[in-house]
């Protein structure tokens, strides 16, 4: 796409989807992040059912760091990766606590420190519990729609969100993804998309379709 379909695409998606937001439902910045976390390779309605308890069981960034990591293994087993991110959410409060002062960091580079933050996690704690925009989030979802619409040719999610950022405009970064996630669950899905009824058929090139 050039710069006039990537100014129309930004508009359509507007116009149809309004200001999209994370799926994800949290009350502080420790939960963004721990939600964040057990998202991998996991949808965000099962996120949301686990964490509903989760939160009401570990209140703070202290309940977790100090958690049993078995114990909390089997509160999120049901995400998927359990021990991983169990592992993960515990390390990554305990160095919450040792190193930041027992507040999640606002900052890209401090958060890329935490045991299983990578910088779509830590995107999604910036955008969502700071406010801060520093990149694209891109997940699986961003990545595939990326390249059918032909925003990008890369499969690695750092390089897809250069070319992002090299194509979309900075005030519209943090929105951006959320975007695309809702078309690609309304429209363009992974295995069938509604090309037909797509309202940015005539701009898209179909990459991979």
């Amino acid at each position: 796409m050039n710069n006039g379909d990537v100014a129309m695409l930004l508009e359509r998606l507007k116009e149809e989807y309004g200001t999209s937001k994370t799926a994800l439902h949290y009350r502080a910045p420790h939960e963004m992040l721990v939600a964040t976390i057990l998202s991998a390779q996991c949808t965000d309605e099962r996120v949301n059912k686990v964490t509903a308890e989760l939160f009401r069981k570990y209140r703070s960034v202290d309940d977790f760091a100090n958690a049993e990591r078995e114990e909390l293994e089997q509160d999120v087993r049901s995400t998927g990766f359990y021990r991983n991110k169990a592992r993960n959410i515990i390390g990554a409060c305990a160095m919450i606590n040792e190193k930041f002062g027992g507040r999640v960091p606002d900052k890209m580079d401090d958060l890329l420190k935490l045991p299983g933050v990578a910088r779509k996690t830590a995107n999604v704690v910036l955008h969502n519990a700071y406010g801060i925009v520093e990149g694209v989030v891109v997940d699986t979802h961003v990545g595939r729609l990326a390249r059918r619409l032909g925003l990008s040719k890369e499969t690695n999610a750092e390089k897809v969100e250069r070319d992002l950022m090299k194509l979309v405009p900075k005030k519209d970064w943090g929105n951006f993804s959320y975007l695309l996630i809702d078309h690609g669950r309304a429209l363009c899905k992974a295995r069938k998309p509604n090309c037909a009824e797509c309202f940015l058929n005539d701009i898209c090139p179909r990459k991979g379709v």
